[in-house]
């Protein structure tokens, strides 16, 4: 399975956030931090907010943080919310216009891999994979 741009962008927030949920976070700073557009950022913290991860406050002081514990957030949860594209043809919402749809047997075995690797994400929290802060040697040095 591949995850979009969109999805890895949203999951190195969440952990950039877990790494210091006590503090507020501006888009500009996570997108310099990892060196990723700050407008398509602001879009995946639009989504990320609509999804109940996080929590926004706009104007002097604003930011975002973790809506709940990241002990209580799974990696499936996230993919989840974010991957809107289908695996196959088959699997959009509309059917797609595969000629092999009436007597496939593929579609069964995909569908059974995409929910086994859903799955496995389940099984790991948001916390687990948390992003500590850049130490000041480190922030120095970039």
């Amino acid at each position: 399975m591949h995850l979009t741009m969109f999805t890895d962008f949203a999951l190195r927030t969440l952990m950039r956030l877990a790494g210091e949920p006590a503090r507020s976070f501006a888009t500009a700073e996570i997108a310099a931090e990892f060196g990723i557009s700050r407008n398509h950022l602001a879009k995946v913290v639009r989504d990320l907010a609509g999804g109940g991860f996080i929590t926004t406050q706009r104007g002097i002081g604003g930011g975002f943080v973790l809506a709940r514990p990241a002990q209580s957030i799974t990696l499936g949860q996230v993919v989840r919310a974010l991957e809107r594209e289908a695996l196959v043809e088959c699997f959009r919402a509309d059917g797609g216009c595969c000629q092999l749809t009436t007597r496939c047997r593929l579609k069964a075995k995909l569908a059974a891999a995409r929910e086994a690797f859903l799955r496995e994400l389940d099984t790991t929290t948001l916390d687990e994979c948390a992003y500590p802060a850049p130490t000041p040697e480190f922030a120095e040095a970039t």
